[in-house]
């Protein structure tokens, strides 16, 4: 392709930070480079205790073992949102119950909500879509009433904010994603943020594999041994070392970022003026990160004919999420609440550009173009 979809970013310090985290001798995790990044992401964005992991997925695991998930415990979710969103619960026997999403942001629909609250539910799971938020004042407020646990899937978040306050500090618990296609990344990693007080303890020994270590090296405990639930979810120091060099630089990257949303979105304007897409939706509550661009085009029917003429011009454009209510595994380990139109309609219509750090001008250009042409010409 000569515009790939993604491409990996290097903010410059990533080997020797390596090097520093070889030179230490300590490489299992839990070091000096996994407290750093923890310690920034508490500081960035407040909540009270992060935890390193090898995934936004292991970040998800984790947090349904804090919820204390049991068979036939259901959660509310939007089914358009990744695969693993679903699966950490359903792993623990859990029955992911799909609602629909709204028609601008594409996040859950919190009118939606309320409806499908049984007396199994448990939990609501908010997934910040493209880091735009969800509408947290209402999801918090159903939750509260109910007595439900709500967990973030901010895996595309970090870096924006809700009415003021970052994304992953408002559930009880978050879970953050450093993939190699998120804004920040070390390759394949994550984050689990605890903002529940109550919950923080617990979580401790449930990153720590079920064992009392910390506890045992802070001379709490006069045994090291297992006390709960767990499994091995921290990373290496190599992958903290070199996320900790991408965490220096994150407010440089999400403003070179902004830069090309901004460009692609001034661009854009007149296929939505001519109704043949419509671009991002931007609430006035919502900061967001700039963490992808997506066009909603006018008719499903067109998408496979515009993604292969922009593939077959050299831009790889691709589509996004299959909704996991018509998924085979879907259809088996969850249900829907009722209909779920926006849904279905909008996933079938949306197309993502290329979006990554060190898209120059001249190549937003030609992916500009090639859209034009491509939607123009079916």
């Amino acid at each position: 392709m000569d515009i790939p979809f993604n491409r990996p970013w290097i903010a410059g310090p990533e080997l020797e930070y390596i090097g520093r985290a070889i030179a230490g001798a300590h490489l299992s995790g839990n070091g000096p480079f996994t407290r750093r990044c923890q310690a920034w992401l508490e500081q960035r964005v407040g909540c009270r205790r992060a935890l390193l992991t090898t995934s936004c997925t292991a970040a998800l695991e984790m947090s349904v073992l804090l919820a204390d998930i049991k068979p036939g415990d259901e959660i509310i979710m939007p089914s358009y949102t990744f695969v693993t969103t679903a699966t950490a619960f359903v792993l623990r026997g859990g029955v992911p119950v799909f609602v629909d999403i709204r028609p601008d942001t594409l996040n859950i629909d919190e009118r939606a909500i309320e409806a499908a609250i049984s007396p199994r539910t448990r939990v609501i799971v908010a997934v910040h879509y493209a880091g735009v938020g969800c509408e947290m004042a209402e999801i918090l407020r159903i939750a509260e009433q109910y007595g439900l646990t709500v967990i973030e899937d901010a895996a595309q978040g970090l870096i924006a904010s809700y009415r003021g306050r970052p994304l992953g500090s408002l559930g009880h618990m978050a879970a953050v994603s450093f993939h190699e296609t998120k804004n920040v990344m070390c390759g394949e990693g994550g984050a689990l943020l605890i903002n529940d007080p109550a919950l923080t303890a617990r979580a401790e020994l449930i990153w720590e594999k079920g064992t009392n270590r910390r506890a045992f090296q802070e001379g709490l405990a006069d045994k090291y041994t297992w006390v709960d639930l767990g499994s091995s979810f921290y990373p290496s120091e190599i992958s903290a070392a070199f996320l900790w060099a991408q965490l220096e630089h994150a407010d440089a990257a999400t403003a070179y970022r902004l830069r090309v949303w901004n460009r692609y979105h001034e661009a854009l304007a007149k296929l939505e003026e001519d109704g043949r897409a419509r671009r991002p939706v931007l609430p006035p509550d919502c900061v967001h990160n700039a963490h992808m661009y997506y066009l909603l085009l006018a008719e499903a029917g067109r998408r496979p004919g515009v993604l292969k003429r922009l593939n077959a011009a050299g831009i790889n454009a691709v589509f996004h999420y299959v909704p996991l209510h018509a998924s085979p595994a879907g259809r088996v380990f969850g249900r829907t609440h009722g209909p779920l139109p926006v849904t279905d309609a909008l996933a079938a219509r949306l197309i993502r550009l290329p979006f990554w750090i060190g898209l120059d001008e001249g190549q937003i250009e030609q992916v500009v173009a090639a859209v034009y042409e491509a939607v123009e010409r079916l």
